[in-house]
Order: structure tokens, then C-alpha cells, then sequence
């Protein structure tokens, strides 16, 4: 009898014991283990600062000359992205910058002033980080200036654009960029009145951005 007596209470303190380490450990689910990868789908806009170096080509009676325009852009973006299972994104985006990049020579002043494209996107996702590629449409208001008599004449040139970038969500609704685009405006002619002047542009561009996604 009192081996038996000594026995339950041995398995009591044992299960006692077992319930209060039980209790000690702090209760996990497969849930709360689990980290939900950052998802890229959705709307965002945002702000960028960089650049450009434009080079442009001017042809008239026969002769040709080209100069370069360097100079800071500024502009802003919105778009939208699509994210797959696979770690795939694609999506559109379009844009507008206004470049400081005129110049002075042979007595005039040439350069670009206002810019914009649409371009679709395609990249790949680890996380927070998205690499992507872009190309698409891209336009700019071009000018030349005969300094003279203070006679300026300008064109809308349209052409294509083709890059590639790099973003980084710091937050779950704010990222940041770097970007760099080439963009081939194309050519136009451009009746100075004395004669018309054949220019074609196009132009490198380096680009650090903030955004906001939805």
C-alpha cells in the first residue's frame, strides 16, 4: 500500500513538472513562423533627381557640326506593377523631367527643355529588392535660338528609350532607386528662316529616385 501510495505521488510532481515546462515556453504556429515575402504589385509615384548628357547632331548646306548639353534633370514618375508567384514583375510607368542643359555656340544657344516617356517594365524580385529592365516611348521639347536677333525656334521630338534600374523597398510603402536610360529622340528640321537646320538629339541619363507604393 504504500509503495503504491509513493508511486501516484511520483507521477504527479513528474506531470506537474511536464504542464509547467509547458506552460513556461512561449506557444508558436507555423504562422508566426513564417515571414510573408514583400510583394512589388500595386500603384506608385514618386520624385527623381539626376543627369543627362545629350548630344546633338546640326546639319545645314551641306556642313555639320555637334555639341554636347550636359545639366541636371528633375522630374516625377507614377506607375503601376504586377508580381507573380515566381518572383517576376511587370508593369508600366510613365514620366515627366524638365532638363537644364542649354548651351551657348556659333552664335546661338540649343538644348532640350521638357521631357516624358511611357515605357513597360520586366524585372525579378528577392524580396525587397527589384532589378528591372525598361524601354518605350520618350518625347522632349527641343530648341534652338539665334542670340543675335533673340529669335527662337522649337520642336517636339519622339523617339524610343531603353534602361535599367534598381529598387529597394526601405519600408513597406516607401522605396528608393537608381536608374540609368538612354534615349534616342530622333531627328527634326527647324525652319530658322533663313534656312532650315536638320537636329537630332539624343541623350544619357542617370537618375536617383524616391517613391511612394499603394
Amino acid at each position: 500500500m504504500r509503495k503504491a501510495v509513493l508511486s501516484a505521488i511520483a507521477m504527479s510532481l513528474m506531470t506537474m513538472s511536464a504542464y509547467a515546462a509547458d506552460m513556461a515556453s512561449p506557444m508558436t504556429s507555423p504562422e508566426a513562423d513564417y515571414a510573408t515575402p514583400f510583394q512589388w504589385s500595386g500603384a506608385y509615384v514618386g520624385a527623381d533627381i539626376g543627369h543627362g548628357w545629350l548630344n546633338g547632331d546640326f546639319s545645314a548646306l551641306g556642313t555639320s557640326i555637334s555639341e554636347d548639353f550636359n545639366g541636371a534633370t528633375l522630374g516625377g514618375f507614377v506607375g503601376y506593377n504586377w508580381q507573380f508567384s515566381n518572383g517576376f514583375v511587370t508593369g508600366v510607368e510613365g514620366d515627366v523631367s524638365y532638363n537644364w542643359n542649354d548651351k551657348e555656340f556659333n552664335n546661338g544657344e540649343s538644348g532640350t527643355e521638357w521631357a516624358g516617356s511611357v515605357r513597360g517594365r520586366v524585372g525579378f524580385a528577392i524580396d525587397r529588392a527589384l532589378v528591372y529592365g525598361a524601354g518605350g516611348w520618350t518625347a522632349t521639347r527641343g530648341f534652338v535660338k539665334d542670340i543675335p536677333s533673340g529669335q527662337e525656334f522649337s520642336k517636339t521630338f519622339s523617339g524610343w528609350t531603353i534602361g535599367a534600374g534598381v529598387e529597394y523597398a526601405v519600408t513597406d510603402n516607401v522605396f528608393v532607386r537608381g536608374e540609368y536610360r538612354y534615349n534616342n529622340f530622333g531627328d527634326k528640321d527647324i525652319d530658322v528662316g533663313p534656312g532650315i537646320i536638320n537636329v537630332d538629339f539624343d541623350q544619357s541619363v542617370v537618375k536617383f529616385g524616391l517613391g511612394v507604393k499603394f
